[in-house]
């Protein structure tokens, strides 16, 4: 029996990527050239898009979509957790996929629920926009969690949002860290948190200390990136004493990296983090973290898009928490 093609096997033979193809079938821009080979290449594999569009109006099968970056991170299983239990109660199936943070894998994972009829999707996005178009096109039901994506699509930016009060998080970590008398404090971030980084330049201007931007980094969503980001911080800047790590794969790696280096903590850097996970208290000294409510995030964003279909609705912000431990100490 021949397999059914799919939106993946379209871009491969247009030499496109699946963003570019579902936006073609849906209606969205291109240029020409392109358009025509996305067609040309839909109607020789017999591509049907039956989900791009009508699919959602005439076959709903109900369910939601959630789409994750990375299952085996503590603070997505439970945002997971979280939707899980409200879709529970509601009766609803859930249908799960880990988007690595990578666009392209966003697109396809959007395609594939579109095709199946969902018609509901609760996404910790990666920040690109452009995977999105279609779905917002053909009618799905959107709620970002944990994050939201910035476009200038007018209807991308009517997404509502279940999202932490992560400036606020942040602001109290920095204000902590300079109250203990520290000044070349560092932030180590991740993709898709645009307002962590930007919250910690804005605290350090309003607290009158200088923005050093070879002491703000970045690493992907990988371990192994993470690790490499936190250990060339350390090695370049040696003079920091204090790091705010922007989520908990990337204080992980400040933990190793400060490890493998000798560095004493807090002795000689102190560190806080962004998420409480089980194994922040394990770590001798056990960690200070800026405590998100992730369940809470992920069962908020199930009742949004469960009860959103067809109305505006507005996000949600839910507090964050400062938890001191024994992980920073005064400048020394």
């Amino acid at each position: 029996m021949k397999a059914r093609t799919t939106i993946k096997d379209v871009a491969e033979a247009a030499g496109v990527g699946v963003a570019t193809v579902s936006r073609v079938l849906s209606g969205g821009s291109a240029s020409q050239p392109t358009r025509e080979r996305v067609l040309a290449a839909a109607a020789e594999l017999d591509y049907r898009p039956s989900a791009l569009g009508r699919n959602l109006r005439q076959r709903r099968t109900g369910g939601i979509g959630l789409l994750v970056p990375d299952i085996t991170d503590s603070f997505h299983g439970r945002v997971a957790d979280g939707v899980l239990a409200c879709a529970r109660a509601a009766g609803e199936p859930v249908i799960l996929g880990a988007t690595g943070d990578d666009a392209e894998s966003e697109a396809e994972l959007i395609g594939v629920l579109l095709e199946q009829g969902v018609e509901r999707v609760i996404a910790v996005p990666s920040g690109d926009p452009e995977p999105w178009g279609p779905a917002i096109r053909a009618g799905m039901t959107v709620v970002f969690a944990d994050r939201r994506v910035i476009g200038r699509d007018n209807a991308l930016s009517a997404v509502p949002a279940v999202l932490a009060d992560e400036r606020a998080g942040v602001r109290n970590a920095v204000e902590y860290l300079v109250g203990l008398g520290h000044r070349r404090i560092a932030y180590l971030g991740g993709v898709g948190q645009p307002q962590r980084a930007a919250a910690f330049r804005d605290t350090l201007a309003a607290l009158g200390i200088a923005i050093d931007e070879e002491l703000i980094v970045f690493g992907r969503g990988t371990r192994d990136s993470a690790y490499a980001a936190a250990s060339g911080l350390f090695q370049h800047r040696p003079d920091l004493t204090g790091v705010i790590a922007g989520g908990n794969v990337l204080g992980e790696a400040a933990v190793l990296a400060a490890r493998e280096l000798d560095l004493r903590v807090p002795r000689d850097v102190s560190l806080i983090m962004f998420d409480d996970v089980p194994w922040a208290e394990l770590c001798a000294p056990p960690l200070t973290v800026i405590a998100s409510p992730a369940q809470d995030i992920g069962y908020r964003a199930a009742e949004l898009v469960l009860r959103t279909a067809g109305r505006r609705t507005r996000g949600v912000r839910l507090p964050t928490e400062l938890i001191i431990r024994g992980s920073c100490g005064p400048r020394r």
